[in-house]
């Protein structure tokens, strides 16, 4: 008897977390490399469950150094991002080791359009997570 409302909480908890997943555009960034002309190359994945396909999607990140000091800004384009699928990207941060880098900061989007739409603001859809040792946030 235990067993089986065990088995119903933990299936509940799943449904939830599925649930909690939908309606977000997830950014990972899942991996860094050193670039082929130094520098580091970021590996992020992008995995849209909104219900649209972005036209549009510009980010601008800040590469915050070891000591938690701005480094750079950078501006990247990650669209197209096609509803329902998981995309990769890599974005080149020139002149700084991976090792380097403890956080990058999602501080602005500068475009961000739903596909056939007007532009919206995206940081209410956004989740972040990084596997990678520099924290990504906002």
């Amino acid at each position: 008897m235990k067993t089986g409302i065990f088995a119903v909480i933990a299936l509940t908890l799943a449904a939830m977390m599925a649930q909690a997943d939908e309606g977000k555009l997830s950014i990972e960034l899942n991996k860094f490399e050193t670039g082929e002309a130094g520098g580091c190359r970021a590996f992020f994945l992008f995995r849209n469950q909104t219900g649209n396909s972005f036209e549009e999607f510009e980010m601008s990140l800040a590469i915050l150094d070891g000591d938690g000091v701005i480094d750079r800004l950078l501006s990247i384009d990650a669209a197209p991002l096609p509803v329902q699928r998981t995309v990769l990207k890599l974005f080149e941060i020139p002149e700084i080791d991976c090792s380097d880098i403890s956080e990058v900061l999602l501080h602005d989007l500068p475009a961000c359009k739903p596909q056939n739409e007007n532009p919206v603001d995206c940081f209410p859809l956004l989740a972040l997570d990084s596997k990678t040792t520099a924290n990504l946030a906002q």
